[in-house]
């Protein structure tokens, strides 16, 4: 990894990103931070202290699609499979901003 981040909330740790390249490669909120800005401040973060603009979503997971559209990203492609060779497809979105 080329950038990793962490956010500590009042009672222990709320949060992580991991990015390689241009592209974040995890993005971990605890549930009890789901909704309270914690991903949207590691996004930005990412974005704008590690260069970040692009991921991979789970086309299973629709309020990951949603978040990320919510940021400014856009679908660019789409692959039937995963990293991993595995029947879980994966849509590829890029960061588009004025």
């Amino acid at each position: 990894f080329s950038g990793f981040s962490g956010f500590s909330g009042f009672s222990g740790f709320s949060g992580f990103s991991g990015v390689s390249g241009d592209s974040l490669d995890m993005l971990f909120i605890h549930p009890d931070y789901f909704r309270l800005g914690v991903g949207s401040l590691l996004i930005e973060y990412a974005i704008n202290q590690q260069g970040f603009v692009r991921v991979d979503v789970n086309e299973q997971n629709p309020k990951a699609l949603a978040f990320y559209q919510s940021k400014g990203f856009e679908v660019t492609s789409r692959s039937a499979l995963d990293d991993q060779g595995n029947p879980f497809p994966l849509l590829h979105l890029q960061l588009f901003r004025p």
